[in-house]
């Protein structure tokens, strides 16, 4: 992997609902809206935020959300064109912003061009799965029953040096990387045959497939990808602490532990497709402890905008259901609410601290202390320099005491060696780092 994003810090924008583009693709002739430039005025609150990288979702033609891929070789009208697109990441990028862009390679709408020529072109047809029907004929495939979307076939070669083509000319204009949209629906051979081909042209490259379920560390071996989405550590974070079973946390850790081993995951605590951090914790206490986990294991963490802020939004399976989690944000910073910037200020200090251990991305976690509602989570280096940090969870109603072995590992003199770098607030106890304040955390390291 490349080096620059071993230690990114991602800011994930979904572009579309960002800057209030229209739900569907603009008519024939109608003048293009150069949406791309109210992002410009983003990127500082990134920088500010402790990010340095600007993920966004899809910039290409599209019929609707922008999943509906018709051509990738050119950028929605919607959101500008190519004049917009060279702006933005020759902006992001004097401010040290990497920009990645979402590739949906594995379905396209039913605008795109070649599915148009498909009914009178064999060869245009052979780009797309076919699928048997109830009457026995066969119909083009789609992508999860969504017949909108029509699935490609990645065993055509047309298919294979169409997706270099694209990821090649994007690489060429200043992009840093790809997520993959829907990685785990294509044959991992595919990728691998595609990066064969473009790493040699863009050595610097970061490469980065959404995967829902399954073997993460055997698709990336198999597919030559540098990481996949971490949804298992996702899922843990919020539901363990919403039941009170750190024990969850704590199998999931032993697991991310062992994908550390193979590659560096991609670790979020929300994005385009899931509902809000905010909106889906039960007790508003414990978004601090959410994000204390995500800023201090393993992984290359992802913010998704509006997390930082503490918006609240929830992923509806229905038409629109999406929208409440891409909403638009206004032209400049300043005009958020002043609500959100509390939050805002937690993930600052957090992707401080983050940045300050910048070991971390490669470190293994163990729990030396674990019970329902109390966890010790002590992240360390996994070579080289003796580094470590103790994160302390107390979900309970009640300051939580943990025990002196909590500390064995971590510092040789105990809780003496140790400070608070970060924490919720004040402690139960001054001077007392062991003692964590009803539903409070603490982040602990060597002075």
């Amino acid at each position: 992997m490349a080096p620059w994003a071993e230690h990114a810090i991602w800011w994930q924008v979904y572009p579309l609902g960002f800057t209030g583009a229209e739900p569907a693709a603009l008519p024939d002739g109608a003048p293009v809206r150069h949406r791309l430039r109210h992002l410009e005025a983003w990127l500082d609150y990134a920088v500010e935020l402790g990010c340095s990288g600007l993920q966004l979702g899809p910039v290409f033609a599209s019929e609707t959300h922008g999943y509906d891929t018709v051509d990738h070789f050119r950028i929605d009208p919607r959101l500008g064109d190519d004049a917009d697109f060279d702006r933005l990441v020759s902006a992001a990028r004097r401010r040290g912003l990497h920009v990645v862009l979402d590739g949906v390679f594995n379905h396209v709408g039913r605008g795109f061009e070649v599915f148009r020529r498909a009914g009178a072109d064999p060869a245009a047809a052979a780009w797309f799965r076919r699928a048997p029907t109830p009457s026995g004929t066969a119909d083009y495939d789609t992508f999860e029953g969504h017949h909108h979307l029509v699935a490609l076939d990645h065993g055509e070669p047309a298919v294979l040096d169409h997706v270099v083509r694209v990821m090649d000319h994007w690489l060429g204009r200043g992009a840093s990387g790809w997520r993959l949209d829907a990685a785990y629906a294509v044959p991992p051979r595919f990728w691998r045959e595609a990066l064969d081909r473009l790493r040699p042209l863009h050595p610097g490259a970061w490469f980065v497939g959404e995967v829902i379920h399954g073997d993460y560390a055997g698709y990336v071996r198999d597919s030559g990808l540098d990481s996949v989405t971490q949804y298992e550590l996702w899922k843990a974070i919020w539901s363990s602490i919403n039941d009170g079973n750190l024990y969850e946390l704590a199998w999931t850790l032993e697991r991310h532990g062992e994908l550390l081993s193979a590659f560096t995951p991609l670790t979020f605590a929300g994005n385009h497709d899931v509902t809000r951090l905010a909106s889906r914790l039960d007790d508003d206490r414990h978004l601090g402890h959410a994000l204390a986990v995500l800023f201090t294991v393993g992984g290359v963490p992802s913010v998704y905008y509006g997390d930082e802020q503490g918006m609240r939004g929830i992923k509806e399976d229905r038409a629109g259901g999406d929208d409440a989690v891409r909403p638009a944000f206004p032209g400049r910073p300043d005009e958020l609410p002043g609500a959100g910037w509390p939050v805002h200020r937690l993930h600052r200090r957090l992707i401080g601290l983050r940045r300050r251990h910048p070991w971390l991305t490669g470190a293994r976690t163990t729990l030396p202390h674990l019970s329902n509602r109390a966890a010790a989570l002590l992240s360390a280096a996994p070579a080289g320099p003796d580094r470590r940090l103790l994160t302390l969870l107390n979900l309970g109603d009640e300051p939580y005491r943990f025990p002196p072995e909590t500390f064995t590992g971590t510092s040789p003199g105990g809780t003496a060696r140790l400070a608070v770098l970060e924490s919720s607030g004040p402690p139960a106890a001054p001077g007392d780092p062991a003692l964590v304040p009803a539903h409070g955390w603490a982040v602990l390291g060597g002075r």
